[in-house]
């Protein structure tokens, strides 16, 4: 009788625990920085407007359940994921090693490189020489803080952390900044197509370990059933032609997605 009664028990067990794995979401909350224009920003409207939120309000479409935007600093992300705020980041989020340590991410969302903003004609470039002694802002949380740190601070460079993008391109407007260093993507199709971003131009691209450029959705280590319903959602948005029809109306012909 006992073992009968052990064996129920372990049964149930088994069973609560399948049912956690196999949760059904109704709604998915994505965490966003909306200070990265094309990919996440506001519209005169105060709505969310960029190629990420159409990619996670389609990807939500095609698992059909409803999208809520939570806004937060891109350095809260993943802290943001660990305390439940948020369910997944779609907020440009590049995947590198350090990430994989404390999140998981889904398949691939796009792919781009990083580059160096600056004034039209100031002789500045990607090599960190011509760097030396002058200031360069970055955002709080993203790779290229990592690379801030690690080689353009060793390079004798001056470098000023901001809580989001939007306040690094202020203080460059302003002169605070001699540079900034972002997403080449962001840079090209976001502030230098902006009126205030006339007078600049955007370096090569930088070729650094520190900078990989596959960006996916970020989610809570070890939630593999999230993981694998948003990499169905993806694969969904692919073969359907949603994903081309998304990239083309921000991108036109220039294809994101390496298909890695």
């Amino acid at each position: 009788m006992k073992k009968a009664f052990l064996a129920l028990s372990a049964l149930t067990l088994c069973m609560a625990a399948g049912s956690v794995m196999a949760k059904e979401y109704k709604e998915l909350r994505f965490g966003v920085d909306p200070s990265y224009a094309p990919f996440e920003s506001k519209a005169a409207d105060g709505s969310l407007v960029g190629f990420d939120i159409d990619l996670g309000n389609a990807i939500c479409a095609e698992l059909k359940v409803k999208c809520k935007w939570v806004e937060s600093d891109f350095d809260g992300m993943v802290p943001g994921l660990k305390a439940n705020k948020f369910d997944g980041v779609i907020s440009s989020m590049t995947v590198t090693p350090a990430r994989e340590k404390v999140i998981d991410f889904s398949s691939e969302l796009f792919s781009g490189p990083t580059s160096l903003v600056y004034k039209k004609g100031s002789g500045l470039s990607a090599d960190t020489a011509s760097l030396k002694g002058k200031t360069v802002g970055y955002e709080q949380g993203t790779i290229q803080e990592a690379y801030a740190k690690a080689v353009l601070d060793k390079a004798g460079v001056k470098t000023q952390a901001y809580a989001n993008q939007d306040q690094v391109y202020a203080d460059l407007i302003s002169g605070r900044l001699d540079a900034s260093v972002q997403d080449m993507l962001q840079a090209e199709l976001g502030f230098l197509k902006s009126p205030q971003g006339a007078g600049y131009e955007i370096s090569a691209a930088i070729d650094d370990p520190l900078l990989p450029s596959k960006t996916a959705v970020g989610i809570k280590k070890g939630n593999q059933a999230l993981q694998t319903l948003l990499n169905k959602g993806i694969k969904a948005l692919h073969d359907d032609g949603t994903y081309t029809k998304i990239q083309q109306k921000h991108f036109g012909d220039l294809n994101l997605y390496s298909g890695k």
